[in-house]
Formats: C-alpha cells, structure tokens, sequence
C-alpha cells in the first residue's frame, strides 16, 4: 500500500490532466502510472478496484474515487484532509539535517564515495570514531539544489551536526588538524 496517493492514469488525457490539477491546486502529493504503459494493469484494475472508468486516485491503497468524487472531496472540503500533502522543501531539508546528530551530505555514500572530495571527508570522519549517517545528493536532485540554498554553502560535501552546518571539506580539513573535529561532531563546540 502506498501512503501517498496514487493515480493510474494517461496524465495526457482530458479528465486525468484535470484530476492532477485539482491535487496540484491543493498541494496533495502523489504519484502517478500511465496506464496506457501497461494494458494488463490497465484492465486488471478495472477489475482490482471494481470501477470502470479512469482516472482512479487511490490514498493509502484505497479507491478513493473517480473525477467526479474528487470534485466532491474538494468542494465539501474532504480532500484536503483525505490526502496527504506534499512537505515543503524547507521543511523536507531541516528534516534531513537532523536525520541524525551528525550528517554528511555528499556524492555516494559512507560505502562508496563518488567523487575525490567525499571520499577525503569519509576517511576523515571514518577516522573520528564518532557515528554519522550520509545522504547522497546524487540521488535526489531536489535536494542537492536546494540544500546549496537552505546552507548557503554552493559545494558538496557538507557536513552538519545536530541540524547546523559546520562546512565542508576544507573545514573539517582545518578542525581536524587544529584537533577540534572529535569536540565539534560531538556537539562540545
């Protein structure tokens, strides 16, 4: 089951294109399946949700309805608390930078560096005996941009402890060799 909703629709076609409206308009996050892509998921839903026509917008694995119902939903007010919406970016970032007390977000992950830079800052974090998670920018282009926004800091990798940036590579370059590093992820400075 998918907690967001789901639409298994042609996006292009002239009711689909008005559904996804309507979610957008209301800032709903979702997913969508063209239908057209698949003609065994096509007609084999038609049967799974007993309801013949598309668009189909399911929340939380639940037929929710066709075009019309949602029309209802909005109009009555429904919508809006029947389907989640999407987090604001700021929101999804402040959430990211505090996934953990200490966070590395760089190019691959703490197994596999995918660029000369976050492969010199994994050495050195390796080195620290403190534990921190990685997020990899290269797998979500949403947040690679807009993290370079939310920091203010243009380059990768970038290192934060409990929600704050403390920088880059050459920072924790310069705090490990003045032997502030350890002091500093563990949250003393």
């Amino acid at each position: 089951c998918l907690k967001s909703p789901l639409i298994p629709v042609p996006v292009s076609a002239g009711f689909s294109k008005q559904m996804v409206e309507i979610l957008n308009k209301h800032g709903i996050s979702f997913s969508s399946f063209d239908i057209f892509s698949d003609e065994e998921v096509r007609q084999g839903l038609k049967t799974y949700s007993n309801w013949p026509t598309y668009p189909q917008l399911y929340v939380a694995g639940e037929l929710i309805g066709g075009l019309d119902i949602v029309k209802e939903l909005e109009a009555s007010g429904e919508l809006d608390t029947l389907c989640p919406k999407a987090q604001k970016l700021e929101d999804r970032l402040k959430s990211l930078v505090n996934k953990a007390p200490v966070m590395l977000f760089m190019k691959g992950n703490k197994q596999v560096a995918k660029c000369g830079f976050s492969k010199q800052i994994i050495e050195i974090m390796n080195n620290t005996g403190v534990d921190y998670e990685t997020f990899d920018i290269l797998e979500d282009e949403e947040v690679r941009q807009g993290l370079k926004t939310f920091s203010n800091w243009p380059t990768y990798p970038q290192l934060y402890v409990k929600g704050e940036l403390v920088g880059g590579l050459d920072i924790v370059k310069e705090l490990k060799e003045s032997g502030e590093l350890v002091p500093v992820l563990k949250g003393e400075n």
